[in-house]
């Protein structure tokens, strides 16, 4: 069972972890960052404690920590209890959802259990943008994607905005990294897995989604940063190239909007 702790002052060395979330979240090899996970809100809050990362406390105001009370039974953590303005004091700006929780990391997932047990597949490239990974890992949860597999040039899943934005379900969907090099070599073992590399672009010699016939079989889908897309090693090295037909005068989509519909088109069985 949690243990509810008043927070007399913004200055109790016991919530150390919770302070200055403006660098404090950051991977452990940035200046400042202790690689913890936070969760902001209740919603994502709640599915920190039913994820595996192994939750050490909670801060929020009283109303938010009660309403957190069913799912903190199971947890042997504390839980600081205050006012919004000492909360503002300990993170470093006004939080207006009320609950924050802070968790280690959890093992990753290896690649070749991930593989094992997948039939769709989202392979990112360059997705270096936190709010755009985390909604692509909501979109991936909401269609029922195996995993997500971080190529080169990738943001950190577990940045504090990419939970958010998530809304938690980072926490969820398994992710392991794609480090080969050259990036080809990993697309490749992909391959050798049993997957057909299917590269999402907007150029006008891609098929169209729907002819492309994803549904049913072990896809995984190669998707680009905003803006630049998928490099040429990238294209060159997927088997086919598919595309989201678009109206004239739109020659592209966010990338977690057209994750989604690549997701959905490969799911619909």
């Amino acid at each position: 069972m949690a243990h509810v702790i008043p927070l007399r002052s913004a200055g109790d060395p016991r919530v150390d972890d919770f302070r200055d979330l403006t660098t404090a979240d950051r991977r452990p090899d940035r200046p400042g960052g202790r690689g913890l996970v936070i969760a902001e809100g209740v919603v994502v809050v709640r599915r920190l404690l039913g994820s595996p990362y192994p939750p050490r406390a909670l801060l929020g105001v009283p109303a938010k920590i009660a309403e957190l009370a069913p799912d903190l039974a199971g947890h042997d953590i504390p839980a600081y209890q205050c006012d919004a303005s000492t909360m503002a004091e300990v993170v470093g700006f006004h939080l207006n959802r009320g609950v924050l929780a802070v968790a280690d990391r959890a093992t990753p997932v290896a690649l070749p259990t991930l593989l094992a047990g997948s039939r769709v597949l989202a392979v990112l490239e360059g997705v270096n943008d936190h709010e755009n990974l985390g909604a692509l890992f909501r979109n991936a949860a909401a269609l029922g994607v195996s995993g997500i597999l971080l190529g080169p040039r990738c943001a950190d899943p577990l940045y504090r905005r990419s939970v958010r934005v998530s809304m938690g379900h980072v926490l969820r969907v398994p992710f392991a990294p794609l480090d080969a090099e050259p990036f080809a070599k990993g697309l490749a073992e992909l391959r050798a897995s049993g997957f057909r590399v299917v590269a999402l672009t907007p150029r006008a010699e891609a098929k169209p989604l729907a002819a492309a016939g994803l549904s049913g079989a072990k896809v995984a889908v190669l998707l680009g940063a905003e803006g630049p897309g998928l490099s040429e090693e990238a294209l060159a090295a997927a088997d086919e190239w598919v595309r989201v037909p678009m109206a004239p005068g739109v020659d592209s989509l966010n990338v977690a909007t057209a994750a989604a519909v690549a997701f959905y088109a490969a799911l619909d069985a």
